[in-house]
């Protein structure tokens, strides 16, 4: 084995030179160390890989650790590196020290650790909080609110039909087909449109009602985040009429709070209980135009409220004309836990119910806007079968 995989392998296993036989000087040396306070098994550790040094209770001791794996790692690997930190050596505590907040390396999770902390944190650290959930807003937003806007508008055009198309381009050729099969002539093999269908352009008028109804529990934190930089996009498009609502045990209407994503987010309360029946039945209430309307409920369905009263309002909403969505996470995280048992009832109402990805939300936005089956839009974009 070469020397420098040997080196990496030391690096990746951690413990003393015994193991690998290569011991580690220089920069490796301070890169296995910060590995092995999260890690442990570093020069200094114990034997079995058993945690030694930790991180202690020192905000400014913290602080220097989260320079230090800036300086050695992506800001991929720091970012996972950081979310272990709060989970594996409760430093949930630390992130509320305004020294700390500057070192760290901004990211979904950690916003989400921040913003259930909103309640306990010192004004101190607020500021400093303020500014580091902005920047990832300004990140995400830059990422997704073009895609975003192009996917919606381009849905809106083709689901406003007209039988005066502009040009060329307009022509929904699949309609105009069927809407002239009685021109069909079989001697030439054709059919002679009498009647054009096509997509109406730049309509100004409301063209649709979005509600997003977004589980505020602790598990949804990255879902959250999301749904708040998704729903300033929406809510700056006016062919779309979109509210926002957060709920746990209680509710909250964060649709003034649209135009700044920031201020939203910090009116959110990551935790606690859920009552997704209530939160539905609210939601019902800023539905005025049904057959144009698309709910977006993003919850892992686990309910604490009344099971039948939520799957009876879901029914009613779909037999309005209303399509139903249900997202079981808006996050980059993967499969996410979620309750089996509601998810396959509301796939009996006919009401889809998948995990989707940040990148893929703006095209399901266009599949709903046109009103395709978004059950089968997922199966073919996500590759995954909704429940």
């Amino acid at each position: 084995m070469t020397d420098e995989r040997l080196r990496r392998w030391r690096l990746v296993l951690g413990g003393d030179a015994d193991g690998t036989g290569c011991a580690l000087g220089g920069a490796d040396a301070q890169m296995d160390g910060a590995l092995a306070a999260l890690y442990g098994g570093g020069e200094g550790g114990r034997e079995g890989g058993e945690r030694s040094a930790g991180l202690g209770g020192s905000a400014p001791r913290v602080a220097r650790w989260l320079g230090d794996i800036r300086s050695y790692f992506p800001s991929t690997v720091v970012q996972v590196m950081q979310k272990d930190a709060v989970e594996r050596l409760n430093l949930t505590r630390l992130l509320l020290e305004p020294e700390m907040l500057e070192a760290v390396e901004p990211d979904v999770h950690l916003v989400g650790t921040l913003l259930s902390l909103n309640r306990v944190m010192p004004e101190k650290a607020r500021e400093s909080a303020r500014a580091l959930v902005a920047k990832v807003v300004a990140d995400l937003e830059r990422r997704l609110n073009q895609k975003t806007k192009a996917a919606v508008t381009g849905a809106l055009d083709r689901a406003a039909k007209t039988n005066r198309p502009r040009r060329v381009a307009d022509i929904d050729w699949n309609r105009t087909i069927r809407a002239n099969l009685h021109n069909y002539l079989p001697e030439r093999g054709t059919v002679v449109p009498s009647r054009l269908v096509g997509y109406g352009r730049r309509q100004r008028a409301v063209q649709r009602e979005v509600v997003l109804c977004i589980d505020q529990s602790g598990s949804m934190a990255a879902s959250v985040v999301y749904s708040s930089v998704f729903g300033a996009v929406l809510a700056s498009m006016r062919s779309l009429k979109t509210s926002l609502v957060v709920f746990d045990t209680s509710i909250v209407d964060l649709t003034e709070q649209l135009h700044d994503p920031v201020e939203l987010l910090f009116g959110t309360q990551l935790g606690g209980g859920t009552d997704i029946n209530r939160a539905i039945a609210y939601c019902q209430g800023l539905i005025t135009r049904p057959t144009d309307s698309i709910f977006v409920l993003i919850s892992d369905l686990y309910e604490g409220g009344v099971r039948q009263e939520m799957l009876r309002r879901v029914a009613q909403m779909t037999a309005a004309g209303v399509q139903v969505i249900v997202l079981l996470a808006l996050s980059d995280e993967g499969a996410p836990f979620y309750d089996h048992e509601n998810a396959a009832a509301l796939a009996a109402l006919g009401v889809p119910a998948f995990a989707c990805t940040p990148d893929a939300f703006p095209g399901l936005m266009a599949a709903a806007i046109e009103r395709r089956d978004v059950g089968v839009w997922a199966e073919r974009e996500l590759g995954i079968a909704a429940t």
